[in-house]
């Protein structure tokens, strides 16, 4: 469910809904440059960035698999990205990896990993 509300602050360019989702500490590493964004506010500074682009970037994660640890509030995820322009031409895809905490009821986001094959 938190990564359904991630994809959706994404397509809704929602940064308030994407603050939440975001350990304080959160590592993205991009999938073209290897570019590495650390932190919340990193992460929310780029977004509003990349949501001020005029045929701004929709990005959409799939998870394929779920991995649940039994010894600690932790899970990683496997699936797949793509990036789709506003108007609707496909940009990038790949595959991605990310690691969730659960914080109190929460789940959040410690860190994402993107591989950039198309």
């Amino acid at each position: 469910m938190r990564r359904a509300a991630f994809n959706r602050a994404l397509a809704d360019a929602d940064l308030a809904a994407i603050g939440p989702l975001l350990a304080r500490d959160v590592v993205l590493v991009a999938g073209t440059d290897s570019a590495v964004i650390s932190g919340r506010q990193a992460q929310l500074k780029s977004w509003k960035h990349e949501f001020a682009a005029p045929d701004r970037t929709i990005y959409t994660r799939t998870p394929e698999r779920i991995e649940a640890s039994a010894v600690a509030p932790l899970a990683f995820e496997h699936g797949q990205w793509r990036g789709v322009s506003l108007s609707g031409r496909e940009l990038a895809s790949g595959s991605y990896s990310a690691k969730w905490r659960r914080l109190d009821a929460d789940w959040v986001l410690e860190a994402e990993i993107f591989l950039t094959l198309a």
